[in-house]
């Protein structure tokens, strides 16, 4: 039987550093799994659009298809947004069998990935001790979404870091900054702050200012295609479509 399509669902941005990333992390799931096919959807601003895709991979008698979101957290766009977009290609299309993936955080190979780029930052695994750490995301209205990143901030806090602390881009606060100058105010001397997003653009932008602003000594990476990263994103599609797998087999 052949395997369903992984359509990655990204949210798209103005700025083409964004749409680079999703398709760099994308490349490297399929040079992970060769043979599968990935396709790449965009909500806004990018194309192709999410409906164009599914629409193509029905013309082309694609058969099945797992959708996963490019979102760490459960807020707006995994629960409206995309289920609606979803629903609407399944009226439409109703050869096309679609199924909807779980969002990619938490997980700890986030965690892993978020360690790779503070590692890469200059970052040693000895300096955890003496360094705190800012856990910046994008934000969000979602009270589900804010104790997530509340409860990974928990979770780090706890792989030696002498300090955690959770900041936002937008929606609720701190901001990075206030985080960056709350860990001084505790008398951390040495402050790193690790942005929790996926790919660049403006709220990222924002994080990397806040830090900048009130004196961080490291600001990592974007998550972009890490390794881990991409991992997950296999581990999402498989978990989405082996339901799926073990019901055909058994009224096979």
């Amino acid at each position: 039987m052949t395997a369903p399509v992984l359509l990655v669902i990204a949210h798209g941005s103005r700025d083409p550093r964004h749409a680079a990333t999703v398709r760099a992390l994308t490349a490297r799931v399929r040079a992970l799994r060769p043979g599968l096919r990935v396709e790449t959807g965009f909500l806004d601003f990018n194309a192709p659009s999410v409906p164009r895709v599914l629409e193509r991979l029905d013309a082309e008698g694609a058969g099945a298809v797992v959708a996963l979101p490019l979102l760490l957290t459960r807020a707006f766009h995994a629960k409206s947004d995309i289920p609606a977009v979803l629903r609407e290609a399944r009226t439409r299309l109703p050869r096309l069998r679609v199924r909807q993936a779980e969002v990619l955080g938490p997980s700890p190979l986030l965690n892993s990935a978020l360690e790779r780029r503070l590692r890469e930052a200059g970052v040693r695994p000895g300096d955890k001790g003496s360094t705190g750490l800012v856990l910046a995301s994008a934000g969000s209205t979602d009270p589900e979404a804010i104790a997530v990143i509340a409860e990974i901030a928990r979770e780090l806090r706890h792989t030696g870091w002498c300090s955690v602390r959770p900041a936002f881009a937008s929606a609720p606060l701190p901001r990075t900054e206030d985080a960056v100058r709350a860990l001084r105010a505790d008398g951390v001397r040495r402050v790193a702050v690790a942005p929790y997003v996926i790919a660049p653009g403006r709220l990222p932008d924002r994080i990397a200012a806040g830090a900048a602003e009130a004196g961080a000594d490291v600001l990592a990476g974007v998550l972009g295609p890490s390794p881990e990263l991409a991992r997950l994103l296999l581990d999402r599609y498989d978990e989405a479509r082996l339901p799926a797998a073990r019901m055909a087999s058994l009224s096979a």
